[in-house]
């Protein structure tokens, strides 16, 4: 992976916007991914000066779900475990946003 941002964030006039950053993946899931999503979504939730949420995505498609290619290379199912559960959370976390969320493509 290179050291480019998988999530972008760009705040202007009260609204946030989260760009999802992994085109050449289509944008799947991966652990870091979800990882920075829930970190920023904590951070949004306690920023009283974001008043709308939009979630977007860089490449030709929105989100190709779960990265298959990380989850087939760790065969332990704690592992699939702990990555739908914190899956789970992060979809969890966007839902349960004070701010208004507007998802997917212009």
């Amino acid at each position: 992976m290179t050291s480019e941002q998988i999530l972008l964030r760009r705040d202007q006039d009260g609204v946030a916007f989260l760009t999802l950053n992994r085109p050449e993946a289509r944008n799947a899931l991966s652990l870091a991914l979800i990882a920075a999503m829930q970190a920023e979504l904590d951070a949004i939730a306690q920023d009283k000066s974001v008043k709308v949420v939009v979630i977007g995505a860089n490449g030709p498609a929105f989100s190709a779900g779960h990265d298959l290619k990380e989850v087939r290379s760790t065969p332990d199912p704690a592992a699939y475990r702990d990555l739908f559960d914190r899956c789970s959370q992060m979809m969890l976390s966007v839902v349960r946003l004070p701010q208004p969320v507007k998802i997917g493509r212009a």
